[in-house]
C-alpha cells in the first residue's frame, strides 16, 4: 500500500494543535496565552519543521525601539521558500531583522528546550502518523 502523501496544511495544523505553555521558552512560559498560541515557540517549531522537511534553519533578531530583544527562528526549504508558522507572535512594535543560516546541534547537546521540543515533536507525530512510534525522532 502507497502512504499517503503529507501536506503542508497537515503539517501546519497538527503544529498548531500541538502549541502550549508546555512547549515555550520555559522562561516568557508566563506570557504564553491562548490568544496568542504562537507566542515563544518559533524555535522548537522551526527544528520540529526541520525534522519533517529538511532545509535550513534561520535565525533573526526582534528588535523594540531599535534594541535587540530577542532572536526569531524559522524555515527555508531546499527550493528557497521559507516557512514560519510562529511570526504572527510579534506585535506592531516587535519587529524582525536580518536572517542567518544556523547549523542545527544534535538535540543530545541541547541545553535548554529540549524538553519542549521533545514534547511538541511528539505531539505533532501523533497527530500526524498516528500509528508511528512517537519516540522515534527524524533527527
Amino acid at each position: 500500500m502507497t502512504p499517503t502523501p503529507m501536506l503542508l496544511t497537515d503539517i501546519e495544523q497538527a503544529v498548531r494543535s500541538s502549541w502550549s505553555a508546555e512547549t515555550c521558552t520555559p522562561e516568557f512560559r508566563s506570557r504564553w496565552s491562548p490568544d496568542n498560541p504562537a507566542r515563544d515557540q518559533c524555535g522548537v517549531t522551526a527544528m520540529v519543521l526541520h525534522d519533517l522537511l529538511g532545509g535550513e534553519l534561520i535565525r533573526g533578531e526582534v528588535h523594540v525601539d531599535g534594541r535587540r530583544v530577542d532572536y526569531h527562528w524559522w524555515n527555508r526549504l531546499g527550493t528557497g521558500i521559507e516557512i514560519d508558522l510562529t511570526r504572527e507572535q510579534f506585535g506592531p512594535e516587535e519587529i524582525v531583522t536580518g536572517g542567518v543560516v544556523v547549523p542545527r546541534p544534535p538535540v543530545t547537546e541541547w541545553r535548554r528546550l529540549r524538553a519542549e521540543y521533545e514534547l511538541l515533536h511528539d505531539r505533532v507525530m501523533n497527530r500526524i502518523r498516528p500509528t508511528a512510534t512517537s519516540s522515534r525522532r527524524c533527527r
